[in-house]
């Protein structure tokens, strides 16, 4: 897996997927714009719910992910927890739907990994630069990547207009490629500076009947965020 962090950690949520980098950056409206977007979204699968991420999530995921020791991350989580609100990603962290459901855990207690939408492009608002990440082992080989990918292609296509999709990923990690590859991506270039393969997909008509058949089981609910601990 490689994630570069925020750049500069100015306004931009931690991004820690399998797949992707971004460069480039939307304006600060923008952005605000299409985090508030999901902010109250719960996306409720078989396998994975989908939650906004919220300052709350940033304590325990972020130091976990990054392997901080717990000197450096109070420090560093505390400054995540301000750039959380205005981000030039569409993020949700990734919950076990059998733990989650009903509250039977906290978001803390049930997060697998997260899922993340790129607007990359400022002349082209319809590309997304999608990233998944299933950041416990226990997790990984098992369907929750696939369908936490299937889920946010969805709701960018319905909700935030994206008709096409790009996912970079590094030249090792043949499980991603060959999960992308999989959901119809088509493998567009290879860049060997930085080891990564870019794939793609135009969602036509056909391509969107399919996502939105891969997704019909999924419910959507209202979020109610979670409180920061003391």
């Amino acid at each position: 897996a490689h994630r570069r962090l925020p750049k500069g950690f100015m306004g931009a949520v931690p991004a820690l997927g399998l797949a992707g980098d971004t460069s480039g950056a939307l304006g600060l409206s923008r952005s605000a714009e299409v985090m508030k977007i999901n902010e109250n979204t719960v996306l409720q699968g078989q396998r994975v719910t989908l939650v906004p991420y919220t300052a709350a999530h940033v304590p325990r995921y972020v130091p976990r992910v990054l392997g901080l020791a717990p000197a450096r991350s109070d420090g560093f989580t505390d400054l995540l927890k301000g750039s959380v609100s205005v981000s030039s990603e569409c993020t949700f962290i990734v919950l076990d739907t059998e733990r989650w459901a009903g509250q039977a855990c906290t978001d803390n207690d049930c997060m697998v990994g997260d899922v993340n939408l790129f607007l990359t492009d400022t002349e082209d608002p319809t590309l997304g630069e999608i990233e998944i990440m299933i950041a416990e082992p226990g997790y990984r080989g098992r369907g929750f990547g696939k369908e936490a990918t299937l889920m946010m292609m969805s709701y960018g296509v319905a909700k935030l207009g994206i008709t096409k999709f790009e996912a970079k990923i590094g030249q090792e990690n043949e499980a991603s490629i060959c999960m992308f590859k999989k959901l119809r991506f088509k493998e567009v270039a290879v860049n060997s500076v930085f080891q990564e393969v870019t794939l793609r997909l135009d969602v036509g008509d056909q391509e969107r009947r399919w996502l939105l058949e891969q997704t019909s089981h999924v419910k959507e609910k209202s979020y109610v965020a979670p409180q920061l601990p003391a």
